[in-house]
C-alpha cells in the first residue's frame, strides 16, 4: 500500500525569521512537505511555476508588491489554494478580508512575536488548514463579486429600515461557518430582507477580523450587521456576528431574547463555537429557530444542530458542490440534524421559506 502523498507547500513572507519559523513548524507535520520559500511576490511567482506547490501561505504585507495585489494577479493564472497569514491589525485585517474576497482559501492570524504559546497554536492551525487546502478540489475557491471588504461610499450604503426594530422577534436565524464562510455568509446575509428575524452568526475568525467582516456585510445588506455586544436585545432586521475569541449564545430574559458573550473554554475546539450558539438556541428558542450550517473544516455545529432539530427547529446545511470544505455540513447531514442540503445561492431563500412555513403552519 503506497504512502499518502504529502501536501506540497510554498511559504511567502518578507521576514526571514517568519519564513524559517513557518518552515520548521510545518515540516514537523508528516502530511506536509515545504518545497520552497519566497521573500516577495516576484520570487513567489517564479517558484510557483517551477516548484508547482499544492498550497501557498502568503503574508499580505510585503514590499515591492503586497500580498493582496499578488493574489489578484495569481488567481486567474494559477488558481492555487492560498492561506493568508496576517497580523491582527486594522490594516492587516482589511487586507486579509479583501484576500478572501479575491479567492484566498482561509486566513490565520500572526501572534505576537513574544507569545511562544500563540506561535505554536498558530502553526498547528496553519498546518491543519494547509492539509485541508491541499485536499480541496480545483475550482472550489472563487473570487466574490461585489467587494466584500472594500469600503463603499456612504451614498451607496443601504438605508437600514428602523421600522422593524422593536417589533416582536418571532423567529431567530442562527448561522455557523468556518473555512470559506466569509464568502458564503456574505451571499446569505446580503440576500435577507430588511424585516428579517434577528440573525446570530458564528464565523471562525480572529478578533478585529470579525468586526471588519461585520462592517463589510453591513455596507451591502438590507439588514443591519454588527458585532454582537453582551446583553443586547435581539431585534428584527439586525444580524449579530460573534466577536473573535468570544462565544456568542442566546438567552431568554423575561420576554426578551438577549445575546451573551463569554470567554469560557473552547467548545468543539473553537471560540467562538457554532455548537455553543446552536445549543443555546435549542434551549432558549427551540421550535422558533431556523439554523443553517455552512462550509467549514471539522464538525463544529453538528451536535448543536442535532439539539436544535430535537427541539423542533428547522435545520439545513450547505451542499457539497458549493462548499469550499464539506466538513461541518457533512457532519450535520450524516448525524441526521440537517433536513436538506442547499446550494449557497439558494440558502437565503430556503431560510426565509422555512421561517414563513413555520409561521404559516402555526397560524
Amino acid at each position: 500500500m503506497s504512502a499518502v502523498r504529502r501536501v506540497r507547500a510554498l511559504i511567502v513572507d518578507d521576514s526571514a525569521i517568519a519564513r524559517d519559523l513557518l518552515e520548521r513548524g510545518l515540516s514537523l507535520d508528516p502530511g506536509i512537505e515545504v518545497v520552497g520559500k519566497a521573500s516577495d511576490a516576484y520570487s513567489a511567482r517564479d517558484k510557483i511555476v517551477f516548484l508547482k506547490p499544492d498550497v501557498v501561505t502568503l503574508d499580505v504585507e510585503m514590499p515591492k508588491m503586497d500580498g493582496l495585489a499578488f493574489l489578484r494577479k495569481l488567481m486567474p493564472q494559477y488558481p492555487l489554494p492560498v492561506i493568508v497569514v496576517s497580523a491582527v491589525t486594522a490594516e492587516g485585517s482589511r487586507k486579509a478580508l479583501e484576500a478572501l474576497e479575491a479567492g484566498a482559501f482561509d486566513i490565520v492570524a500572526k501572534p505576537s512575536a513574544y507569545d511562544a504559546f500563540g506561535l505554536k497554536a498558530m502553526v498547528a492551525e496553519l498546518a491543519e488548514k494547509v492539509k485541508a487546502a491541499g485536499r480541496t478540489e480545483p475550482g472550489k475557491i472563487r473570487p466574490l463579486a461585489g467587494g466584500l471588504a472594500r469600503p463603499s461610499p456612504s451614498a451607496g450604503r443601504p438605508a437600514h429600515d428602523r421600522r422593524f426594530r422593536g417589533r416582536p422577534v418571532g423567529k431567530v436565524i442562527a448561522l455557523g461557518a468556518s473555512t470559506g464562510g466569509t464568502v458564503a455568509l456574505s451571499k446569505v446575509v446580503t440576500a435577507l430582507p430588511a424585516d428579517s428575524p434577528p440573525v446570530l452568526i458564528v464565523q471562525h475568525m480572529p478578533p478585529v477580523f470579525t468586526r471588519m467582516f461585520a462592517e463589510s456585510m453591513d455596507r451591502q445588506s438590507a439588514v443591519r450587521v454588527k458585532e454582537a455586544e453582551d446583553g443586547e436585545e435581539l431585534e428584527r432586521g439586525t444580524a449579530l456576528v460573534a466577536p473573535g475569541d468570544l462565544h456568542l449564545t442566546v438567552v431568554r430574559s423575561g420576554r426578551r431574547l438577549e445575546a451573551r458573550l463569554d470567554d469560557g473554554p473552547k467548545v468543539s475546539g473553537h471560540r467562538p463555537s457554532v455548537d455553543a450558539l446552536f445549543l443555546s438556541a435549542a434551549e432558549a428558542v427551540g421550535p422558533d429557530a431556523v439554523a443553517a450550517l455552512l462550509t467549514g473544516m471539522g464538525r463544529d455545529g453538528a451536535d448543536g444542530m442535532l439539539a436544535l432539530r430535537r427541539s423542533g427547529a428547522r435545520c439545513v446545511a450547505q451542499d457539497e458542490p458549493s462548499s469550499v470544505v464539506f466538513g461541518m455540513p457533512r457532519e450535520a447531514w450524516e448525524n441526521g440534524s440537517a433536513e436538506t442540503l442547499v446550494p449557497i445561492e439558494l440558502m437565503a431563500r430556503e431560510i426565509m421559506a422555512r421561517v414563513g412555513a413555520r409561521a404559516a403552519g402555526r397560524a
